[in-house]
């Protein structure tokens, strides 16, 4: 059989108009090694930080360290500037999304992180605000896991319109959502299944039953920000060559996030 690639949004909605009320905006982002600077988005690469903001740290119990100490230096996972990736994800008066995390597996961990992964840092700035000269050195990870020291990397980014997974559908537009990515990509579900890192849109459930996170705050149910991607060019492996996802409250970007590791 001979698969074509990916429809354009407009094929997939004029194909299955039921779709249209799940659309979301997604984009994304194709590292490359490269040579990124503190002031590019890029994965892996140095992070416009502000002088006097002390680095973070993690001293959560790890399998490399059952006490967590000395506490590790977290290392950068990706920055991103709004006029790189614009979308519906950015906080009013914030440019610039910084995540990091701490390069080693942690279990028995309480919300927002997940068992198994990495413990995670997330920043939303202003970049004007930031003094960030001399560009700030992100010091070295006294310790660390196989795979969880992203490779600096430019991105290039490729803006879509995302869709659920069908589990995640009503039951009546599950068959012919079946039919369309019998179809279409190269043999497996690129309709819904959008691989690789990812700002916005809809998470994967194809290893587990689609979940829902509340907000610990306000308990409205969280949405996707950011999927973190095991892949070969960042040399990034989260599980069993997995993603790491991270989930946000979309009433306050202050409200606390939540790991999940798939």
């Amino acid at each position: 059989m001979t698969y074509s690639p990916r429809p354009s949004a407009e094929e997939i909605l004029d194909a299955l108009p039921g779709l249209a009320p799940f659309a979301r905006e997604a984009v994304r982002l194709h590292p490359e090694r490269g040579k990124p600077g503190p002031g590019d988005s890029s994965i892996g690469g140095p992070l416009l930080w502000p002088g006097q903001e002390p680095w973070p740290t993690c001293s959560v119990p790890d399998e490399e360290d059952p006490t967590g100490l000395p506490a590790t230096a977290m290392v950068p996972v990706a920055q991103i500037f709004r006029r790189d990736v614009p979308g519906p994800w950015w906080p009013d008066g914030v440019d610039l999304l910084q995540i990091l995390w701490c390069p080693n597996e942690h279990w028995d961990v309480p919300p927002p992180q997940d068992d198994g992964s990495p413990v995670v840092e997330m920043r939303w700035r202003r970049a004007a605000e930031v003094d960030g000269t001399p560009p700030r050195v992100s010091p070295e990870p006294s310790r660390h896991c196989e795979g969880y020291l992203p490779e600096p990397c430019t991105l290039t980014v490729e803006p879509l319109v995302d869709f659920p997974f069908r589990e995640v559908l009503p039951p009546v537009l599950r068959p012919p959502l079946e039919e369309l990515v019998r179809r279409t990509g190269d043999g497996g579900d690129v309709i819904t299944r959008v691989a690789g890192w990812k700002l916005g849109g809809w998470p994967t459930w194809h290893l587990n039953h689609p979940g829902v996170f509340r907000c610990t705050t306000c308990g409205a149910e969280m949405t996707l920000l950011f999927t973190a991607a095991s892949d070969a060019e960042s040399g990034v492996v989260v599980g069993r060559y997995g993603d790491l996802r991270i989930f946000v409250c979309p009433t306050g970007h202050d409200h606390p996030f939540r790991v999940d590791l798939h």
